[in-house]
């Protein structure tokens, strides 16, 4: 893991530079980080982590962890073209989607030009038990209660997987205090308050949707656990991560996020998810947070009473008694 994570600092550099993965592999000087005035290695700002690489590595690139520039060339400009149609008239029968100027899912791969998200286990895809896949078909299928439905749709929570990129929505603003460091995100509107004073973990019997972050510095590296998940919800909840979307966590769930600024308009952000009960090992992922002091949020009005949720519902109701009646 420590090779892994050596290698992505020296990537990011190297891929802004022009240079191949091959000679990004000797480690790189990086200047002393700036310090907030009480001493903290300073991460503030509006940081952004929209992009087109997949999050897992997709079949066809199996063993090749990085794309050259010229992949990486050839991928912007199919997802260029793909935008440029995007508002065309819908196919007959098909209803269309949203308006393009509604998305924001990025335009280009990452810094490192790898091939996927998940950076372990090499293969770039996540780990996930038998038992996990079936409860997420459930998952994806089952309209029975909305209590099936994803936490996000339901407007509690983007869910653990919160710092994963969407289509939209994609900014993350970080504001430091004394004994705190807070990140608010623009998805569902959270703040993720981060104790960074020492203090213990909450007593295991307090559960919470968000789980309960404790934070610690490693040197520069801001390390974030987080634990008490209520094993309620989905490790993610957006169509864009792909084949773990429904994924259910359990109350084992346990999260490392680390934070480590490369320069002065990139963080370095991997999140490890360790679940015993889902997965059958912990899996990594980095994303390169990148500075955007121009982006502004505006307000996420998602709410609990939005009539989608009773639509759906009331739908696979009247399914069900039209199925019902046409055994009779």
């Amino acid at each position: 893991m420590l090779a892994v994570v050596i290698g992505l600092v020296s990537l990011t550099a190297a891929a802004e530079a022009g240079q191949t993965p091959e000679a990004a592999a000797k480690p790189a000087k990086t200047a002393a980080p700036a310090r907030t005035p009480d001493g903290q290695p300073d991460l503030q700002g509006m940081w952004t982590n929209a992009t087109i690489t997949p999050f897992e590595r997709p079949p066809a690139m199996a063993g090749k962890p990085y794309l050259t520039e010229q992949e990486a060339a050839a991928l912007e400009q199919q997802a260029a073209a793909r935008r440029a149609t995007a508002d065309d008239a819908p196919k007959a029968g098909d209803v269309g989607s949203y308006n393009d100027v509604w998305f924001d899912a990025g335009t280009k791969v990452v810094a490192t030009r790898q091939t996927s998200l998940v950076i372990d286990p090499p293969d770039g895809r996540v780990p996930l038990k038998p038992t996990a896949e079936a409860a997420r078909d459930r998952n994806l299928t089952n309209v029975d209660s909305f209590e099936s439905m994803s936490q996000w749709d339901r407007c509690i929570t983007r869910g653990p997987g919160r710092m994963f990129p969407a289509g939209y929505n994609n900014a993350y603003q970080i504001v430091q205090t004394p004994g705190y460091v807070t990140i608010v995100h623009e998805m569902i509107h959270e703040a993720r308050i981060i104790p960074i004073d020492g203090r213990p973990h909450l007593d295991k019997s307090i559960r919470l949707w968000t789980g309960d972050p404790r934070g610690h510095w490693e040197g520069a590296t801001l390390v974030v656990e987080t634990t008490n998940f209520n094993g309620k919800g989905w490790i993610a909840t957006n169509a864009a991560s792909g084949r773990i979307r429904g994924v259910p966590h359990s109350e084992a769930l346990r999260l490392v996020e680390r934070f480590a600024r490369v320069d002065a308009d990139t963080i370095r952000y991997e999140i490890t998810i360790d679940d015993p009960n889902v997965y059958t090992r912990p899996w990594t992922v980095a994303i390169p947070l990148n500075r955007d002091e121009s982006y502004q949020m505006f307000e996420y009005a998602c709410h609990e009473g939005n009539r989608a949720v009773e639509h759906v519902l009331s739908a696979a109701r009247a399914a069900e008694k039209r199925e019902a009646a046409g055994k009779r």
